[in-house]
């Protein structure tokens, strides 16, 4: 619809063709680890799911859950305020959560009786969307921030380098063998 296309994953999901992410999550509403905005990480009302666990697990406030949400993730998937604050109140206006003053604007929120019967019922589901998680941060891993912010700096060497004039054949043979040494090491672990 409105310019989405959809395809069929081969999990047996549907999903809108905007970006694609491992393990099937897409959309717009977070944002990821390696800088700019990412596809959907979430189906509708998988959050809502992930936070209400979260808070039976602990009650907390509303960035504690950001938080939480992104360590779950390994880092691959970091709900915004802006998402993460009307889920809550989402929730707590179906009666699954309270929020109490926690004193310096903070609310802590908890879940109700109401909120743990409907997290019950959801059981599979839940289990599911956490395994995914897992799987999500397994392979953010690979792209951890010092692995990418080294590349970014071998990079950024080797253009300032080969932009800055004409190199000697010496240079050419001491950067080739320097980034075969690297390539050779990195194999190795």
């Amino acid at each position: 619809m409105f310019g989405r296309h959809f395809h069929h994953h081969p999990e047996g999901r549907q999903g809108g063709h905007h970006s694609r992410h491992p393990f099937g999550f897409h959309g717009h509403e977070g944002h990821h680890r390696r800088g700019g905005r990412m596809g959907r990480f979430f189906d509708h009302g998988d959050l809502r799911l992930v936070v209400l666990k979260l808070i039976a697990d602990k009650p907390s406030h509303g960035y504690e859950l950001i938080k939480a949400v992104e360590t779950a993730a390994g880092g691959a998937y970091t709900p915004s305020p802006g998402v993460i604050y009307p889920t809550l109140t989402l929730l707590e206006e179906l009666g699954y959560v309270t929020a109490a003053d926690a004193g310096g604007g903070k609310k802590l929120y908890t879940i109700t009786d109401e909120g743990q019967a409907f997290l019950e019922a959801n059981n599979q589901p839940v289990h599911g969307l956490f395994t995914r998680m897992a799987e999500a941060a397994a392979q953010s891993a690979a792209f951890s921030p010092q692995i990418m912010r080294a590349r970014e700096n071998l990079k950024t060497a080797l253009r300032l380098k080969l932009t800055a004039g004409a190199l000697t054949p010496e240079q050419v043979t001491a950067i080739a063998k320097a980034m075969d040494d690297a390539a050779a090491v990195i194999e190795g672990i």
